[in-house]
């Protein structure tokens, strides 16, 4: 990209972030315009997010997936557990839709769309991977079922090192060799230790969780920001060569997810508002933690091109998704929301 380029790009990308926080139909994309002028840098400028004075930027990922679940466990409860209990119909069947639709989405979606190798094992990586903590916030603008969401995010993640790791041996092994194993054991040293500890955290020092909530979600951007920037500008090339079929292929893949989670909630009995937020808990993904699989298990920057991709694109269509929910507001109370 040419620098003059790039640069109106950035100073475009960021003049939309600042008005996304006053203009009305620009208002939950804000994090979404700040995500696309690092994009634009990273493809202008891939050397400032390859290494600092000798100091590889990659090797920063890992830290800063566990920080960005570190903030998800200090916001979740026992009460978000014990809701599998009594509600375990809605919290079932959206893992079930989640870890179905989405890696066969992914696999599908990447043939479809011609794509090989690490490109193609990245798209279906992010779809092996548990609900991203997003959903949640995207449930509650949405007005659909926020306890639920909740819940289906918590356990997806928990059961993620089973999951993942054979959905990725199943329908990747083709394409590059996975390590289901090394896979396993990544995802808990990365994912649920750190979940673990703010759930832990949140139980013993309730007042210390509180403070340290109010600070993360900045914290937890500014990493989602690193991870996508230095994954572009790792993949630049690939990125030149196959970016558009790699968007087109992500971008159906968040529809599919969104459509076939809700169609399938709606045709095993669910009610409109479960149905809605299930379509959210299956059509978003956690992106930090498939960019983390991919440079660490995967050792390949093009696998994490889907999910730096998919990210940003899914929180656009997923607030769009909200906002046309919100203004038609679902006549049902959240069934699963009573024990059964």
């Amino acid at each position: 990209m040419p620098p003059l380029v790039g640069i109106i790009l950035i100073l475009l990308f960021l003049a939309l972030a600042v008005a996304s926080r006053s203009v009305g139909v620009m208002k939950g994309l804000g994090f979404t315009f700040v995500v696309l002028p690092v994009g634009a840098a990273a493809m202008t400028f891939p050397t400032a997010f390859i290494s600092w004075g000798g100091f590889e930027l990659k090797s920063a990922i890992t830290p800063l997936v566990q920080i960005i679940l570190l903030g998800m466990g200090l916001t979740l409860t026992l009460d978000d557990f014990r809701r599998v209990f009594t509600m375990p119909r809605g919290v079932i069947l959206c893992c079930v839709l989640h870890y179905t639709i989405m890696p066969l989405g992914g696999w599908c979606f990447a043939h479809l769309f011609g794509l090989h190798g690490a490109v193609a094992t990245g798209l279906i990586l992010i779809g092996s991977v548990p609900s991203g903590t997003s959903s949640n916030v995207i449930s509650l603008l949405a007005r659909v079922n926020v306890p639920l969401s909740v819940t289906v995010t918590a356990v997806s993640t928990i059961i993620s090192p089973l999951i993942t790791p054979f959905a990725m041996k199943w329908l990747a092994g083709a394409e590059v060799p996975i390590d289901a194993g090394a896979m396993m054991v990544s995802i808990l040293k990365m994912v649920i230790v750190p979940l673990l500890i703010g759930l832990t955290v949140q139980r013993l020092l309730p007042g210390v969780a509180q403070r340290l909530v109010r600070v993360l979600p900045y914290v937890a951007m500014f990493a989602i920001c690193t991870i996508i920037g230095v994954t572009i500008a790792l993949s630049r090339e690939q990125l030149l060569s196959v970016g558009l079929a790699v968007f087109a292929a992500a971008a159906c893949h968040n529809a599919s997810g969104y459509l076939l989670g809700y169609w399938g909630g709606r045709l095993s009995g669910l009610n409109e508002t479960d149905a809605r937020t299930c379509a959210l808990e299956v059509g978003i993904q956690n992106g930090g933690m498939a960019t983390g699989l991919a440079f660490n298990v995967l050792h390949s920057p093009a696998a994490a091109l889907a999910a730096a991709t998919f990210g940003p694109w899914s929180a656009i269509t997923s607030s769009a998704l909200a906002s046309w929910w919100r203004k038609r507001p679902s006549n049902h109370e959240p069934q699963t929301t009573q024990p059964e």
